[in-house]
């Protein structure tokens, strides 16, 4: 048994974490097993979105502390491990953003810890309700310094804080008002629901998607002035695009544009 799963439904990619045991912990194995997905989709131009979801009763519960504990062992007490560690995670999390596809958490159960994290990472999220996210690891006298750098760049910072230093969790609800995901449906629709929003995705012109992806991230760190001038030469260059020109025709025609990227 995979402890990640893939399979295809057009240009959709459907990632599964399949360690319901741990509650899809990210341990060593997993991690290493959503690595080398997102390494090979960063190439792959017939997959437009990816969904990426969980099996059995949670999303994901963070990081596999049987497997931290263990680390602890070594002679410097795990000081190596422990960085090698987050380091492969931050580096997981990071190839989510340079995906050139949007990746869309399908969260349902509890994301808590590294796993609330991979939400935040994720572009958008369609979460079920009674779903719980929290950065609890405080709660165990480990506070969420890394989960705290992609939950820090979705919801306010004083919300943040609060998740962070009292370790709550927090219901679909509200991470919907805060931001941290998209919108919260009935479970028995969260499949259909992800499904339909990565299908809308996937029926856009992926250079465009692209292109637009990679200019989000990357201004939305500038001061105002230098976002402008950069988002400015983004959209000269999709300006410049064959398919570009081809969609506005269509539009201006009334037809179905002829896109061939």
């Amino acid at each position: 048994m995979a402890i990640l799963e893939r399979h295809d439904t057009g240009a959709v990619a459907h990632l599964k974490l399949n360690s319901p045991g741990s509650l899809n912990a990210l341990s060593d194995a997993m991690l290493a097993a959503l690595q080398s997905e997102f390494d090979a989709l960063s190439n792959d131009r017939s997959i437009r979105a990816v969904i990426l979801s969980g099996e059995g009763k949670a999303f994901c519960a963070g990081h596999d502390l049987k497997e931290m504990t263990a680390g602890r062992q070594a002679e410097d007490g795990g000081k190596a491990y422990f960085k090698d560690l987050f380091e492969r995670c931050a580096r997981m999390m990071m190839s989510v953003q340079k995906l050139p596809q949007p990746v869309i958490a399908q969260v349902h159960g509890i994301a808590t810890a590294a796993g609330c994290q991979l939400v935040a990472s994720c572009d958008m999220a369609i979460a079920a309700e009674g779903t719980r996210f929290g950065v609890n690891g405080v709660n165990i006298g480990l506070f969420c310094s890394t989960p705290m750098v992609a939950l820090s760049r979705n919801i306010p910072r004083k919300k943040a804080f609060e998740m962070l230093s009292t370790g709550t969790f927090i219901p679909a609800e509200k991470a919907e008002d805060l931001g941290l995901i998209n919108r919260v449906v009935p479970h028995d629709q969260l499949s259909a629901a992800t499904e339909e929003m990565a299908n809308m995705v996937a029926s856009k012109l992926g250079a465009a998607v692209k292109i637009g992806k990679e200019a989000f991230y990357n201004q939305i760190q500038m001061p105002l002035d230098q976002a402008y001038a950069y988002t400015g030469d983004v959209m000269v260059e999709n300006m410049l695009y064959r398919d570009t020109a081809e969609g506005i025709a269509a539009f201006l025609e009334k037809r179905t544009p002829d896109w061939q990227q």
